[in-house]
């Protein structure tokens, strides 16, 4: 690319010497408004259907929209007679307010007006472009004429808005590519504009400025917002509205910004779809706002219900990074990463505390309808933690630590030689291969008779298969699982102490069943044997448990 940049101009800054948005921070969810309808739907290879757009809608509807832009009715068929589905059949619930998009052109308007005959509540948004380059090159137009398009279209509108005087109707104007617009010249339009429509504190006009085309990084344009907010002659009378597009990759960044510089409204798309590179993503921007502690007024409690509305709608899949959204991203391959993430969700449980501290997790993946099973998933890059956490969570089995390094160094053993990820099965068939041994020594039958009453020994009689003879015996122990490891070392004359022994309960199948991992030290105790046992007998379990541990030291 040498000698090819310089034919490109640095976006030039806005000259606020006192600005106020860098100190803001935002407090309150803003007004929010879908334009998946048209921003959205106009950006598709192939563009939403009546049922596609019915779905959407609803959707749109049931997590909490309250502004949803429907279409550009004066400019298809399928637009308008959407709109007049919605109205004509009540599909527009009494606190949802529909908005529409027309052109500054008297009959785009009237068939605008005319789609909304019976509307309880609409938003006429009328645009025209005021950028400097569509000025010049696409309308070959002065200032004043490009104003005059803004302002006509604007009369006409007051002109046709007694034709819906059963309708609760607001107005909104947007100075099209305003972000290659001079300043004061967006200025003077919008100003025209309010005045024609007579806009006061208690009548605002939503003034959307939107960056039709992302030219410069986020901290201009939220300059350019605090420039216009601090600039309009009564900041009262208007509800400041931003539409940022992602031409440049910081959308998000873009609106949040503009909010502190002192916007009042976002207008998005569910995930980003829009034109080029897309529009400002109202998911991301509202889940945001949900892991600071602001309620985003908007239900992301179902986000799968939500991507599955949106892939079908859209035919087009949502990418796998998606911010909150995606398949992988509260998906930990990495070690280390899962080592922070297990000890996070460990002490979770353990405190008393709502607040949400997990490392690598800023939402519970819980409160947007996600389960915590894809939190973890093991690959090459994988290391003991996540191992461990498949083992907890799919089949609720807590090793000790000195058995997760065993099992986690084979299963690092399996995801060179795979180069694939290793599903939570082939862990469990792994770890059952391991460390639940019934061969050569099998446990046939044990049952503990009691204590001595002189002694207060606990004492248990046995029955063990071992190659193809069945050996019975009786020990004594301080307790059951005591007087068996005594019992099996007196028997098969085997050298070993028992190290440690941990159980828990595990519900993963249809019965109630207890899990127990015992370490036996051998070498005098320089070598550890981990073994386990799972039997619905909280007794029986610990005893298959050293049963296991056995056969591997004779394996």
């Amino acid at each position: 690319m040498t000698n090819k940049y310089d034919k490109y101009s640095a976006y030039q800054p806005v000259n606020i010497p006192n600005r106020r948005w860098p100190t803001k921070t935002i407090t309150k969810a803003p007004i929010w408004c879908s334009v998946d309808l048209r921003d959205g739907n106009q950006a598709l290879v192939e563009p939403m259907d009546s049922i596609r757009k019915m779905r959407m809608f609803k959707h749109l509807v049931k997590i909490g929209f309250k502004e949803i832009e429907i279409g550009f009715p004066s400019a298809s068929e399928t637009d308008f007679n959407f709109v007049r589905e919605l109205v004509i059949d009540n599909h527009i619930p009494n606190d949802v307010t529909v908005q529409v998009l027309t052109q500054s052109r008297k009959p785009l308007i009237e068939k605008t007006v005319e789609s909304l005959k019976g509307c309880k509540n609409a938003i006429i948004h009328l645009y025209n472009s005021t950028s400097t380059l569509q000025r010049e090159i696409v309308f070959r137009e002065t200032m004043d004429g490009v104003k005059k398009i803004a302002t006509d279209g604007a009369k006409i509108i007051s002109d046709e808005l007694y034709k819906l005087d059963r309708s609760n109707i607001r107005l909104q104007y947007s100075p099209e590519s305003f972000t290659g617009t001079e300043l004061q010249y967006a200025l003077e339009v919008c100003e025209s504009v309010l005045d024609v429509w007579e806009a006061n504190d208690h009548n605002p006009v939503i003034i959307n400025l939107p960056a039709t085309v992302e030219m410069s990084t986020p901290n201009i344009y939220a300059d350019q917002i605090e420039w216009m907010s601090n600039s309009f002659n009564n900041r009262n009378r208007i509800i400041l509205s931003l539409h940022p597009h992602n031409d440049r990759g910081t959308a998000i960044a873009a609106a949040e910004l503009g909010l502190m510089a002192g916007a009042d409204r976002v207008e998005g798309t569910l995930f980003g779809n829009g034109e080029r590179t897309g529009n400002v993503d109202l998911v991301t921007l509202g889940l945001n706002l949900f892991t600071q502690g602001i309620n985003p007024n908007i239900d992301f409690s179902a986000i799968n219900d939500l991507i599955d509305t949106a892939e079908f709608c859209n035919r087009l899949p949502v990418h796998q990074r998606h911010p909150y959204a995606g398949s992988l991203v509260h998906t930990a391959f990495s070690g280390s990463h899962q080592d922070a993430i297990r000890k996070g969700m460990d002490n979770m449980e353990k405190l008393s505390t709502k607040k949400w501290a997990v490392p690598y997790l800023p939402i519970d993946p819980a409160d947007i309808g996600r389960t915590y099973e894809a939190i973890i998933r093991v690959n090459s890059q994988s290391g003991k933690g996540g191992t461990a956490w498949l083992l907890k969570t799919d089949y609720q089995i807590k090793l000790p630590k000195g058995a997760e390094i065993e099992l986690s160094s084979k299963i690092q053993k399996l995801a060179d030689q795979k180069g694939k990820e290793i599903t939570s099965e082939i862990i469990w068939r792994t770890f059952k291969e391991n460390f639940i041994l019934s061969q050569p020594f099998e446990l046939i039958d044990f049952k503990v008779e009691g204590a001595n009453r002189e002694s207060n020994l606990e004492i248990i009689n046995a029955k063990v298969k071992f190659n193809d003879k069945i050996y019975e015996f009786s020990s004594q122990g301080n307790g059951p699982i005591s007087a068996f490891v005594n019992g099996m070392r007196e028997n098969f004359n085997i050298k070993f102490t028992l190290e440690d022994f941990g159980q828990n309960t595990r519900s993963a199948s249809s019965k109630a069943e207890s899990a127990s991992y015992v370490e036996l030290k051998i070498n005098k105790g320089k070598e550890s044997i981990f073994g386990c046992g799972i039997d619905t007998s909280i007794t029986v379990a610990p005893i298959l448990a050293v049963i296991s541990a056995i056969n591997k030291m004779h394996k």
